[in-house]
């Protein structure tokens, strides 16, 4: 669940604190745990002890790239972004999770 959430926050164009290379797609940890609870109505609360594991999966299997940058306060802090294979992946994803609510919504009707 929150390899897919995060998969699906890099998807948005989300600013970050301090953009990287004059680029906005690229998003802190932090900025990400809160945009999923924001975007989410507080409904999904990932932790970043979570987070942090599943975008260093992610980087390895090439979905994201990350780069060190100081944030606002002057904090170093890593920053991502989505490769051309992380949107591949991310739309695969959206597609597969369409289908499992599709699949759910048909056997709900029946019930």
């Amino acid at each position: 669940m929150v390899n897919l959430a995060a998969r699906r926050v890099f998807g948005f164009a989300l600013p970050a604190r301090r953009p990287v290379s004059g680029q906005r797609r690229w998003v802190d940890g932090a900025s990400i745990v809160l945009y999923i609870q924001r975007a989410s109505d507080e409904l999904l609360n990932v932790e970043e002890g979570s987070l942090y594991p599943a975008l260093h999966r992610m980087e390895q299997s090439g979905w994201v790239r990350s780069d060190w940058a100081l944030t606002e306060t002057n904090r170093k802090a890593k920053y991502y972004k989505l490769t051309p294979a992380g949107r591949k992946e991310l739309e695969q994803a959206e597609k597969s999770f369409e289908q499992l609510v599709k699949g759910i919504r048909a056997i709900f009707r029946y019930a």
